[in-house]
Formats: structure tokens, sequence, C-alpha cells
């Protein structure tokens, strides 16, 4: 397993998106009910996607009373499933960018996410143009004042993990995406505190970019991330 970090770029699109606590409830709303509506069933024993669904609400202290009547509205046949989409755009100075979206209206999304690029720059592009660059990822971060290295990456690895990496905060535990919630249970069991645990976008190789580029992107991504129907902004850029 390789010592270099990934996260750096990722982390700070986590820190600005969670911090939006209302928009982060929407989106634990509207993940937990595609859960429901695609998953087949209400009970998280027998459908891991709700599973899933609500370990992310929990990880946004989206509350428990708040989850079961969610799982009660998306049980409802007038309750429809929301349309999941990525939208592939190319930023300043040849930077990647590639959203999550889940809406129920495909019109609104394209045209906010027109406005986002007429005020702010970047491009729309093509399906695979920008995603061949990223690979889907587990991700697990564990502060690094939680866990000895040693150990953390012993259990890392006997759990399944695919790379083991570190930045100045984390260790960075990367699996296949499939295993991840196998792979946080193993290290939790041994007494590890997981600070988050995430499927996502990881970029193969970062595009490095001056500082008005860079500010450019992040003026960008920061109205990206504004839409209400925009989940996650993942992008390849190395800030200087």
């Amino acid at each position: 397993m390789s010592g270099h970090s990934k996260w750096a770029n990722i982390k700070r699109r986590k820190e600005k998106s969670d911090a939006k606590k209302g928009k982060s409830f929407s989106c634990a709303s509207k993940e937990i009910i595609n859960a429901v509506k695609l998953g087949g069933s209400s009970d998280p024993k027998v459908n891991n996607r709700l599973r899933i669904a609500i370990q992310h609400a929990k990880e946004v202290n989206f509350p428990s009373e708040n989850i079961e009547r969610v799982i009660k509205k998306a049980s409802s046949e007038g309750q429809e499933a929301y349309h999941e989409m990525q939208y592939e755009l190319y930023g300043h100075g040849g930077v990647g960018l590639i959203l999550d979206i889940m809406t129920d209206n495909k019109n609104r999304i394209a045209s906010d996410i027109h406005i986002a690029t007429n005020k702010r720059g970047g491009t729309v592009t093509v399906p695979g143009a920008v995603a061949f660059n990223f690979d889907r990822k587990g991700i697990i971060l564990i502060a690094k004042h939680h866990a000895i290295e040693e150990e953390l990456f012993g259990a890392a690895t006997e759990a399944g993990a695919e790379d083991f990496s570190s930045d100045e905060e984390y260790y960075v535990i990367t699996t296949d995406p499939t295993n991840l919630y196998a792979v946080k249970d193993a290290v939790e069991k041994l007494g590890f505190k997981v600070d988050e645990a995430a499927i996502e976008m990881v970029p193969k190789s970062y595009i490095e970019v001056d500082a008005v580029a860079s500010n450019a992107n992040l003026a960008l991504i920061e109205w990206l991330e504004g839409i209400e129907d925009v989940d996650t902004v993942y992008h390849n850029m190395r800030m200087p």
C-alpha cells in the first residue's frame, strides 16, 4: 500500500459542503427515499442500500425520528424516487469536475448548472470526458490522534482495504465501494474511531493550476455546491 495522500482536495470539498447543515439533511432525506424505492424494502436488515443511507444520515446528525419519518414517507405510493444523475464539467485551467445529483426535476437542474457556468465559468462536457480520470472508491477517515498507524494499517489490511495513506490530519483507508462498510465495521470493532466514511470519486491524477485559476475554480465549486439538487462536487485540482 502506498503512502501518498489522495484526500487533500476531496477533504476541502467535504468541509465546505458539510457546513451547510440544512442541505446535508435534505441530501440524507433524498438518499433514504431512493434507498427504499429502489432497494425494494423499508427494512435496513434486508435492504443494504437503505442501511448505508441511514448510516450516512447519522453521520450528518440527521435525527433518528426524522429518519423513521422519511422511511415511512418513502414507503407510501405517492412518493416517487428521485432521478440520480452525474454532470461532468471542465473548470478553469483544464480542471475536471464531477457533480453527483439527486433531483425530481431534470429541467431545473440543467437550468441551474447553465446559470452557474454563465456566472462562474466552466463548461458542461459529454459523459465520460472527465469521469475516466476518477475512480469510485470507499474512503474512511480516521484522525491521527485516534489511532496508532501500525495497528490501524494492520487492521485495515486484514479487513480488505485497497490502500492506506495519510495527510497532515488523517489516516485515509481506501476500499472497493462494495467493501466500505465491512472495513469500517472491522476497524471500529478493534476500537478505532472513524471520523468519516463515504463513497467518493477519487482522482487518478491531479491538475496543477495557478492562484488565478484556483480561485476561479473555488468560486465555481462554491456556486455549484449551493445548488439544492447537487449533493457532491468532486474535482482534480491541486491548489497552489
